[in-house]
């Protein structure tokens, strides 16, 4: 497919839990979606945002949700965020024996389809299923925590997605440790979409922030 151009996706799990209607607005203008990591204390060790949370969001900005779900048995709680107006829902390779069906699901439930695959999961057996889904999320650390380091070694999963991905029109998104540097080489990978938490909400003024991120990602892509 030809270039795109790069999305920004703030993560709420580096704003203010207090004000996220107001950590929502001051990026709105800069950015495409806010980046939502729904965590159960289960599939990874930690508790985060759930579906009332995500409701609530909904109805404070009009900024679309991409809603992250580091959960287990997706089959069952995913199709909730879409009903609430997630406009993106990504679930995990490894909490699903069936993500074509749940991706379908999601599909006909109102919202796009994501599939995202954790650092120690090989891409290969997923390729064949990209069209299937509207993302696919590689993350760049280890899932479950915020303002962990980028591994860099894990961009050859972007590569072979963006190889195996052609004509289709699939977000190739990367999330964990994005910031000013690493953005350049994940872009340089093949990379279209990026989650950056503490890059964003970590600085002075956060639409700057994200505006600057989105510059770099497109002239390392260009």
């Amino acid at each position: 497919m030809e270039h795109i151009e790069p999305l920004i996706a703030p993560s709420m799990l580096a704003a203010d839990f207090a004000r996220l209607a107001d950590e929502a607005a001051a990026v709105a203008d800069a950015v495409d979606w806010l980046h939502v990591d729904v965590m159960d204390n289960h599939f990874v060790p930690n508790l985060t945002i759930g579906l009332p949370v995500v409701e609530s969001l909904r109805r404070a900005t009009d900024v679309p949700l991409d809603c992250h779900l580091m959960i287990d048995d997706p089959d069952r709680w995913a199709i909730g965020y879409a009903e609430a107006g997630a406009y993106n829902v990504s679930f995990h390779a490894e909490a699903t024996d069936d993500p074509v069906a749940l991706a379908r699901r999601l599909r006909a439930a109102g919202s796009k389809a994501g599939l995202a695959i954790d650092r120690d999961t090989l891409i290969e057996p997923y390729l064949d299923l990209l069209p299937e889904f509207d993302t696919l999320l590689v993350m760049t650390i280890k899932a479950g925590f915020g303002g962990q380091r980028f591994l860099p070694e894990l961009l050859d999963k972007v590569r072979a997605v963006k190889a195996a991905r052609g004509d289709l029109s699939v977000r190739i998104e990367v999330d964990g440790g994005i910031n000013a540097d690493t953005i350049e080489q994940a872009a340089q990978a093949g990379a279209d979409a990026f989650v950056a938490g503490t890059a964003i909400y970590g600085a002075d003024d956060p639409a700057a922030a994200a505006r600057a991120l989105r510059e770099r990602a497109r002239a390392a892509a260009s």
